[in-house]
Formats: C-alpha cells, sequence, structure tokens
C-alpha cells in the first residue's frame, strides 16, 4: 500500500475520531451580551451518581473520570435517590468583552446540601457550601434561591462541579444570569409573592370577621385552609426560610410537611362544613373522617419513624380527589352552591396533575415560570371560587329565610281571616243575646209599672230629696272649681293604687315638668360657673347654661338620676314608701309596681336612707313631704 494513501486513511480517522468526539462531548454555553439569563439542559448539564458518597473533588476532577460523567437525558436533572450524592457538571466559556458581572443560581429552594467548586483563574477550586440545610445568613447572597457570583476574565472555558444530597426530590435547574437581569427578576418575583400572599391574607381576614360575626364553623376552617395554603407555599419557595425562621434549618426541613398535612385537613373539614355533607351523605361523611384520620396518622408515623415519606406528596391527591369529587357529588343533587366549589377544586386539581406529571418526568410540560408556579396559580383561583361558593350559601340561605318568612306572612294573614269569621260569629251571637235582653226588658217595664204607685208614696221624700239636692248643687260647683286640688291632696294623704296615683303624674313630661318645678323654684344656677341665665337644653326639660356650655338634666342630682326605673314608676315608689313611713316591703312595691324585687329593694333602700338623714326636715313637711326626698 502506497505511503500517501496510508497517510490520507490516517487524516480520514483523525477526523472521523474528532467528529465522534465533538457530538459526544458536554457542550459550553457562552457568556453573551445579548443573552441576560440561559437555563442549562440537557448535554450542557452532566451527571454522576455517587450512592456510597465515596468520591473526593481530587478523583471527581481528575481525568479517569472525565468519561463517568453523562449528559442528561431530560431538560432538568432530578435527584430521584433521596439522602444520595450526585456530582453536577457545567462549563462556561468566558467573554472578556462582557463587562456585566454574571451569576449562577439554582432554582429549587429545597435542596438541602449543595457543595460547588468554582474555578479559579490559577487554576485551582475554591468550595463554597450553600443549601437549605444550612442557615440562611451563611448565603453568599441573601436571596430565597442558592446564588453563586461567577468571574469573566479572559476566554477560556472553565468547569464547574456541584455535590449534591437531597432528602427530597429536588430540580437541579442551574441557570446563568447576569446581575443586572438577576436583580429586575428577583424584585417582579418577590412582587408576585407579595400580591399572593396578601391576598390569601385578604380571604383569611375577611373570613375571620365574618366568622366572628355569623359564628358558622365553614369561615374558620376556610380561614384555617388558606393559612396552611400559604404556609406551604411559603416553605417550598424558600420564602419562609429567609424571612420566618432564617436561623432554624431542622425545622425548614419539614415544616412543609406540616403545613401540608393541615391544608389536607382543613380541606376536607370546610367540604364537610360547606356542603352539608353530614346531612346530605352520610356515607361520605364516614369516609371524609377515616381519611383525615388516616391522613393524621401518616404524617405522625412520617415525623417519627421515617421523614423521608414526606417527599410523597403524591399522596395529596387522596384527601383532594375525595374533596373534589364530593363536591361532584353534592352537585348532582341539586345543591347548588358546590357548583362554584367544584369549578375552584377543578383548577386546583388541574395544577396538582400538572405538577404530578412534571415529577414523573414528562418535561415538555415544565416550559417555564408559568408551569412552575402552576400550582400557587391555581391555590388562588380556588380561592376565589371557594369565597364565591360561600357566598352563594350565603344567599340560597337568605333566599330560604325570606320564603319562610314570607310563608308567615301568609299564615298570618290565614289567621286574620279566621279571627275576622270567628269575630262575625261572636257579633252574631251577641246581637241574639241583645234581643233576648230586649225582650226581658219588656218584662221588667210592666212589672216597674206596679211600682209606680209605690214611687206616689216616695213623692213627699223627693220634694226634701230636691231641697236638698240644690245645696248639694252649690257643693258641686265648689268641687269643681279646685278639684285639681281635691285630688291632688288626696292621692298625696291617701293609700291610692298606681292607676289613680298615675292620673297626676301620667308620662315621663309630666314628671320632668314636676322635678323642673321643684329643682329651679329659686331659680336656675349653674353649677359649674354660677351663671343665671340659661338657654332650653338638649334634653327634656334640661337647662345648659348661657356661659360656659354646660347642661344639666333635671333628673341629675335628684334621687332618680342614673335609676332604670320608668320614672312615674320611680315617683309612686317614693310615695308609697314616705306614705308608710319606710315599712312597706320590697315584695309589696314589686307586686304593686310590677318591678323585679331585687330592683325595687336596691333603689328603695336608697330612698329610706334619705328619709332617715332628713327625718328632721320631714316631720316639719306638709301635705307633698314626699317631695323633700327627690333633691339630693
Amino acid at each position: 500500500m502506497p505511503v500517501s494513501f496510508k497517510k490520507a486513511l490516517l487524516l480520514i480517522f483523525s477526523f472521523l475520531l474528532c467528529c465522534a468526539s465533538n457530538l459526544f462531548a458536554q457542550k459550553v454555553v457562552a457568556i453573551q451580551e445579548s443573552v441576560p439569563q440561559h437555563i442549562f439542559t440537557f448535554k450542557e448539564i452532566e451527571v454522576l451518581e455517587d450512592p456510597a458518597g465515596q468520591f473526593e473533588f481530587n478523583q471527581i476532577s481528575s481525568k479517569a473520570f472525565e468519561q463517568l460523567f453523562k449528559a442528561s437525558i431530560t431538560s432538568t436533572p432530578q435527584t430521584k435517590n433521596l439522602h444520595k450524592t450526585y456530582w453536577f457538571r457545567i462549563k462556561i466559556r468566558q467573554n472578556e468583552k462582557v463587562e456585566k458581572p454574571f451569576l449562577l443560581e439554582f432554582f429549587d429552594q429545597t435542596i438541602d446540601h449543595i457543595t460547588a467548586f468554582i474555578p479559579q483563574s490559577d487554576g485551582k477550586y475554591q468550595e463554597k457550601k450553600l443549601g437549605d440545610a444550612y442557615d440562611f445568613s451563611k448565603r453568599l447572597i441573601n436571596h430565597k434561591n442558592f446564588e453563586i457570583p461567577i468571574k469573566n476574565k479572559g476566554n477560556s472555558i472553565q468547569t464547574y462541579y456541584f455535590k449534591i444530597k437531597s432528602s427530597q426530590i429536588s430540580d437541579i435547574i442551574i441557570v446563568l444570569r447576569s446581575a443586572e437581569w438577576f436583580i429586575s427578576y428577583a424584585l417582579d418575583e418577590y412582587f408576585y409573592f407579595g400580591i399572593f400572599y396578601g391576598m390569601i391574607l385578604v380571604f383569611s381576614f375577611y373570613n375571620l370577621i365574618m366568622y366572628v360575626a355569623i359564628r358558622q364553623k365553614q369561615y374558620l376552617y376556610y380561614v384555617l385552609y388558606n393559612l396552611s395554603v400559604g404556609f406551604f407555599e411559603m416553605s417550598t419557595d424558600g420564602i419562609a426560610y429567609q424571612y420566618l425562621w432564617p436561623n432554624a434549618p431542622a425545622w425548614n426541613q419539614v415544616a412543609y410537611a406540616f403545613a401540608l398535612c393541615a391544608t389536607s385537613i382543613f380541606a376536607l373539614l370546610f367540604t364537610r362544613e360547606l356542603l352539608f355533607i353530614k346531612s346530605k351523605a352520610p356515607k361520605i361523611n364516614k369516609l371524609i373522617t377515616g381519611i383525615i384520620t388516616l391522613r393524621i396518622i401518616f404524617f405522625f408515623y412520617c415525623y417519627l419513624f421515617d421523614q423521608t415519606f414526606f417527599s410523597f406528596k403524591f399522596i395529596e391527591a387522596i384527601p383532594l380527589s375525595v374533596a373534589f369529587f364530593t363536591g361532584i357529588y353534592i352537585y348532582k343533587n341539586g345543591y347548588k352552591p358546590a357548583r362554584f366549589f367544584v369549578l375552584g377544586y377543578s383548577f386546583l386539581f388541574i395544577g396538582f396533575v400538572l405538577k404530578f406529571l412534571i415529577m414523573l418526568g414528562i418535561n415538555w410540560l415544565n416550559f417555564g415560570v408559568i408551569s412552575y408556579y402552576s400550582l400557587s396559580f391555581c391555590f388562588i383561583m380556588e380561592m376565589v371560587f371557594l369565597s364565591f361558593a360561600i357566598g352563594d350559601k350565603v344567599r340560597i340561605l337568605k333566599l330560604k329565610k325570606d320564603k319562610a318568612q314570607q310563608k308567615i306572612i301568609r299564615q298570618m294573614a290565614v289567621n286574620a281571616t279566621l279571627k275576622d269569621t270567628i269575630n262575625r260569629e261572636l257579633e252574631s251571637k251577641v246581637e241574639e243575646r241583645t234581643r233576648d235582653v230586649f225582650h226581658k226588658s219588656l218584662i221588667i217595664e210592666s212589672k216597674n209599672q206596679a211600682l209606680e204607685e209605690a214611687n206616689m208614696l216616695l213623692q213627699k221624700q223627693a220634694e226634701e230629696i230636691s231641697r236638698m239636692n240644690v245645696l248639694l248643687e252649690q257643693d258641686n260647683e265648689e268641687l269643681q272649681t279646685s278639684v285639681e286640688k281635691v285630688t291632688r291632696d288626696r292621692v298625696m294623704n291617701t293609700e291610692v293604687d298606681f292607676e289613680e296615683f298615675s292620673k297626676i303624674y301620667p308620662d315621663k313630661e309630666t314628671c320632668y315638668e314636676f322635678l323642673a318645678e321643684l329643682k329651679w323654684k329659686n331659680g336656675y344656677h349653674c353649677r359649674k360657673c354660677s351663671n343665671d341665665h340659661y338657654f332650653t337644653g338638649h334634653i327634656l326639660h334640661s337647662r345648659r347654661c348661657s356661659k360656659c356650655g354646660y347642661e344639666e338634666s333635671v333628673t341629675t342630682y335628684t334621687i332618680f338620676h342614673n335609676t332604670r326605673i320608668p320614672i312615674n314608676k320611680a315617683f309612686y315608689m317614693i310615695f308609697l314608701i314616705y306614705s308608710s313611713k319606710g315599712k312597706i316591703s320590697s315584695h309589696k312595691l314589686s307586686e304593686l309596681l310590677t318591678i323585679r324585687q331585687s330592683t325595687c329593694w336596691t333603689f328603695g333602700s336608697r330612698i329610706k336612707k334619705v328619709m332617715e338623714d332628713r327625718k328632721k326636715t320631714l316631720k316639719k313637711s306638709g301635705k307633698n313631704g314626699w317631695s323633700q326626698l327627690v333633691i339630693e
């Protein structure tokens, strides 16, 4: 074989070998001015499993391990073996023409341990430890994600290694971002987080107020459900670790599990309360109670014995499905508020299924921020429609109440008609009885004629009576001219009942008028500034000082101040106690005034004390001596 031909074959073989090596080589990501961010996928990120955690970085970075790294077969590699070590490798081509600072960001906040080996300009590697198993203060950048600043000097290709270990299935989403893009994206993300958690707080606070006002347990369960959802989202987003417990990494590992368990339990309790499951579907009610019990048992088993089971979040599909299909069942049975419930849970069910399919490895569904935060969007839609369901339930209850009231009104109209019919029957019987009485009166009239003869014998006496009547007429004229005085004197000096006493003081205005005359009979003097001039106050018979504006009610500085007894009855009580010289009992007062005995005893004791203090004054008083007890 000629030498030239051998050389040609050698050149062709070398060229094919070079092409093959380029075909299977790891893809390098270049820093570019026009590309503010780039997500590493497929051949751009390589992975090596280290189940025993036995390899050191010196071994991993050696040429012997160069071919052991395999390109990711999915767009987003995952650490599916819990508590096992994985090594990841990416390559970045520096670009000294780009002046912007760049950084690497791990998008999944639930990774426990990340050991980053960052290449330096002298060929050595700097080791940095990240992850949510460390205090938040130890992070390189104060952000919920894990960021690593990189140096962009020269035009060489640098290889970055990452040793990752986690107790949950983690998504290894590595993003190359410019610092400018990172700041903009981070501000927008935190802004939307504020809207999301703000909506949860607003829904929760509104329904808490409704629970305090109406005392229906559905509002309380809805508040606890919303707060559990917010607590879960904050735990998985890393917001809770950043703001609520930055120095408690151990709690951060299990906080989401508490929130997820509470979300399932309160979702089922809310479903049972909102849709009246106890009465409308007793068998489903037993199923819900059983699932709540099993969920609690499963949670405590995981917490006490094997916390790796916490990562099986798909278990929440069971309570979610029960709540969802319970709403469909109740809606099919004619309960209208369930339609918004079903619609809200439809969004949540779709979001949950989407997350579950992404977890199973259907990567084309994980197409960006919308799919990543799809469950959060679905939670918002669910909260909105569940609020509609609660409002619809209240509206239907109000309609039922209105119908019941209308039914009562119709029944009252029927009762009124029946009452009128009975009254007409009674009137007819009264007329019949009146006719009987009229016939009997005719009989009596005939008998009266027999008495006329006897009346003749009384004629002489009638003449005597006539003379006496003349005298009586004179007396009556005198009595008529002073009837008010005589009546008042009789009431004030004899034992009378409340009905007769009320003729003198029939209402509040009469009593206040008497108090005003008694209180200011010697003229008005302001108790604040001693001014003598006043205007009519805002209260009945009160007086307001024209100088300082102090308004004094008619009962102020009297024995009636701050008493809850009707004023005319209080008048009568003073009169009775005064007339009986304090010997009347509180039981007798209660019987006469129809007031509770304890009230009569309290006010009566006050009156008797004033009588005792003014004993000498009352001895000298006249017929209206009881009024001496009024003014303090």
